[in-house]
């Protein structure tokens, strides 16, 4: 296995350093996943600018967490699961809602369950969805630009959840608690 630096101040290349900086500022530390990224300037940067754009998308907080813990779970991030459990806590998402991520049971509406049945056929799919799985989305009342921002949602765990387990971050001390493993 490569072994991956977990950067900080001193050791991140110049141009993470205002990233990390960053970072810190935003979550009150460094997250091992943007220590990691630092090694790649140019994916930090893009990280963190998905970030804010996802958060910024018409999704509410139950349905970005959605999104989010949907992919991570898909793609078994043993980082971004715990990581995400604990910012849907944060973000005042109900428990109910993120226990049913992580044990992939059925959500607690039908909007929601609509939400993560299209995200995993996009996950799983590669984007080509079929026009009934589409319209079953349409129907539940979402829309076109949702549609587009599930993928803003999902470039963003790609990049996260592939960095993860290419480097094995490991999970920091605030998310141990909600260690995960995907059920068999």
């Amino acid at each position: 296995m490569t072994d991956f630096t977990l950067h900080d101040e001193n050791t991140a290349p110049d141009d993470s350093k205002p990233l990390l900086a960053k970072s810190q500022k935003a979550f009150g530390m460094v997250p091992g996943l943007h220590a990691v990224m630092a090694e790649a300037p140019g994916l930090l940067d893009a990280y963190q600018q998905v970030h804010e754009l996802f958060l910024n998308s018409s999704f509410d907080k139950d349905e970005t967490t959605v999104v989010w813990q949907t992919v991570n779970v898909e793609n078994n991030c043993h980082y971004c699961v715990p990581a995400h459990t604990g910012i849907a806590k944060a973000m005042g998402v109900d428990d109910a809602i993120t226990e049913a991520l992580r044990n992939e049971t059925p959500l607690p509406n039908a909007r929601l369950e609509a939400l993560r049945d299209f995200t995993l056929s996009v996950v799983r799919d590669h984007g080509n969805v079929d026009d009934a799985k589409v319209q079953a989305f349409l129907d539940a009342g979402f829309t076109k630009r949702n549609i587009l921002e599930v993928v803003l949602g999902y470039s963003q765990k790609v990049m996260s959840n592939y960095t993860n387990h290419l480097a094995q971050t490991p999970v920091d001390k605030p998310f141990q608690k909600f260690a995960w493993q995907k059920g068999a």
